[in-house]
């Protein structure tokens, strides 16, 4: 048995792109097109890592999505949490649980969807002004 993919429904491709390709930094590995459907799948993955992917699941006929937070969330490793938070803040992601820890971090997709994010390696040490931050929303 292989793990393949983790499929999230997203509303807005192109702001779904821009979170999980410009600010998370994952490849897009595959479009597909189905005009009979009236959906676009899009296929990523960490870079240089294809043994699990997430299929955003594009619906070109307009639908609301609730509880994205049942659905769990998705984990990444990151070289450095401390580093990549501060990218995804700059670029207007709100951290939702800080890495306080120097471990773990939690973050939302457009669509509501958890993004878990863990210190590869381990935990570094804390600092600031991680570690006095607060939650902000829920994750």
């Amino acid at each position: 048995m292989k793990f393949l993919h983790t499929m999230v429904r997203v509303t807005d491709l192109d702001a779904s792109l821009e979170f999980y390709v410009n600010q998370l930094g994952l490849v897009e590995v595959s479009r597909k097109e189905v005009p009979a459907g009236r959906f676009t799948l899009v296929y990523l993955a960490a870079p240089g890592d294809t043994g699990g992917e997430i299929e955003l699941t594009y619906n070109w006929d307009p639908e609301e999505y609730t509880g994205g937070r049942n659905f769990g969330h998705v984990a990444f490793a990151v070289d450095d949490i401390y580093e990549k938070c501060a990218a995804l803040a700059k670029g207007g992601v709100t951290i939702n649980r800080p890495p306080r820890d120097g471990y773990m971090a939690f973050v939302r997709s457009p669509d509501g969807i958890s993004v878990e994010l863990l210190q590869k390696g381990g935990p570094l040490p804390p600092q600031e002004p991680w570690a006095s931050m607060p939650n902000t929303g829920t994750w």
